[in-house]
């Protein structure tokens, strides 16, 4: 599903009034007629107990939303509108709608000044829906004066809100509040969702997503560049590949996870968990000699493999003669997990980034290893063939940035660091962020707050590592790992509860969610 920013929406709409010819009065007729359609079937009930207010902005948004006042009103409900500026401030399309409200008699009470007429409060708390039309896509500074108020009024409210186009107050490009925002029930998308409708933490004040059809050509659409995804169950089951009937492990890959030293053990058994529930022919974990029967007590479906240690019971240099024998023929390398961060560790984890010839899932410490000299990555040899998963705060230490500044904007971080270093970048998070060298972004629709415990980024490399061994391509395998860890703690939560699970439970959930795919 194609997402959007606002200067893209924007492009868009021109290209369809300007270059195709459909009236932007058209457009708006669509948008309120859809909008109002979604409110009559999903808010029926609110509707008839205490009719709906329309919170009207100045600019098209507020035309939107005389639009659907006239569409209610013609649906036999009451309906009122609380008008947000002057008649004088609206202008085309918007005040040709503004216009028949008044020759219908529809009643609005006009709030043009900081001072809150009497009956707003009431007009608002009493109301079975709420229709936020206040602001758009275009909202580009802080929200301050009467639409701050009218914001919080809507928020206090108990009435369904239904947000136009987008809440009022949120950044279509980021997903982040400018100064406040309307948290709405239900979003009606116009043509296409927003890149602030799918980012946190725009998903938290979106609500139900709803798009609606307005008349934008497809072909305008595929034309448009559009970069951005939002990632979900169909595209899933598009990526999923069925499995051979006569297929053996050895058809379905091998691969090789490096990590687990003394202390740390259970990173590696959880990377390879997440590897064994994905479909991998074969597993085998190396580990820190004193680490090994560890780990191979706690697998015995993956083989074990013991690596040189240094005195501190990480991979010492050595290391790599061992692994770089153990690695022939195979598949796929995931690296990181529970490795250690001291010298020799963090040479042997450059050594496997550097050298290794097939896709590389960089996690955790071998991310860590990586910080002080970027230049492997951007080596030609490598392009696209690392995948890079790091958290935030090693996203802000990789990019030079600080954590809150990668919060900021998590697509423009992601988008950056993969087509700068020509690796496929995966920004862990609330909705995770998929980057690939050529600027696609995926931004996965799956993932609940549950998942915010200790071995759940060591789950998602081992299923990465999985699906590049089993032949997917390393962003696509990037983001299909990213999905499936995602679904099998929504549906571990939805059989056992919101949280308290552990990150080996959700692994053990993995198998359903390939069969999703047939």
């Amino acid at each position: 599903m194609k997402t959007v920013t606002a200067q893209q929406m924007q492009s868009l709409d021109q290209e369809t009034i300007q270059g195709i010819g459909i009236q932007g009065l058209v457009l708006m007729e669509n948008a309120g007629r859809g909008t109002a359609g979604t409110v009559l079937s999903c808010c029926s009930s609110m509707l008839s107990t205490g009719g709906a207010v329309i919170v009207a902005g100045p600019g098209n948004n507020g035309g939107d939303g005389f639009v659907i006042a006239r569409h209610l009103v013609q649906a036999g409900f009451e309906v009122s509108i609380i008008q947000l500026a002057p008649h004088e401030k609206f202008r085309g399309d918007a005040l040709v709608n503004l216009e028949i409200t008044k020759k219908l008699g529809i009643p609005a009470l006009l709030w043009c000044e900081d001072q809150m007429p009497q009956g707003i409060e009431n007009m608002l708390s009493g109301a079975g829906v709420i229709v936020d039309a206040i602001f758009g896509t275009g909202l580009g500074r802080e929200v301050k004066g009467r639409f701050a108020q009218a914001i919080e009024l809507v928020n206090r409210s108990a009435a369904t809100t239904v947000a136009v186009d987008i809440a009022s107050g949120l950044s279509a490009d980021t997903g982040h509040p400018l100064g406040c925002a309307v948290r709405a029930d239900i979003t009606c998308a116009m043509a296409m969702p927003k890149i602030g409708h799918i980012t946190w933490p725009g998903s938290d004040y979106t609500g139900e997503l709803h798009v609606i059809e307005i008349g934008i050509p497809g072909f305008l659409v595929e034309q448009a560049g559009i970069n951005t995804e939002a990632y979900g169950a169909d595209e899933f089951k598009s990526d999923l590949v069925q499995r051979p009937a006569g297929g053996h492990k050895g058809t379905f890959g091998h691969v090789v996870i490096a990590g687990g030293s003394r202390g740390k053990t259970g990173a590696a058994v959880l990377a390879a968990i997440g590897a064994l529930h994905s479909g991998a022919g074969l597993v085998t974990v190396a580990s820190a000699a004193s680490s090994q029967p560890i780990i191979a007590a706690r697998l015995t479906e993956a083989m074990t493999c013991v690596l040189p240690e240094t005195t501190d019971g990480t991979p010492c240099q050595a290391a790599w003669d061992v692994f770089s024998e153990l690695i022939r023929g195979k598949r796929a390398v995931v690296a990181g997990p529970g490795m250690g961060i001291d010298r020799d560790a963090t040479e042997f984890a450059r050594r496997i980034v550097i050298e290794t010839e097939v896709p590389v899932v960089v996690d955790a410490d071998a991310l860590t290893a990586m910080v002080r000299d970027m230049t492997p990555f951007r080596q030609k040899a490598y392009a696209g063939q690392l995948i890079l998963t790091p958290h935030p705060g090693e996203m802000a230490r990789l990019c030079g940035m600080t954590t809150g500044e990668v919060q900021a904007d998590r697509l423009a971080a992601a988008r950056d660091l993969a087509t700068d270093t020509g690796t496929v970048v995966v920004l862990k998070g609330a909705r995770t962020v998929t980057a690939v060298p050529d600027g696609r972004v995926w931004i996965n629709m799956s993932g609940n707050a549950g998942m915010a415990s200790g071995g759940m980024g060591d789950v998602l490399a081992g299923i990465t590592g999985a699906l590049a061994a089993q032949g997917y391509a390393p962003g696509q395998a990037a983001r299909m790992a990213v999905f499936a860890h995602g679904k099998a703690a929504d549906m571990l939560a939805n059989g056992r509860g919101p949280w308290g699970w552990t990150a080996g439970e959700v692994a053990q959930w993995l198998p359903r969610v390939w069969g999703l795919g047939s």
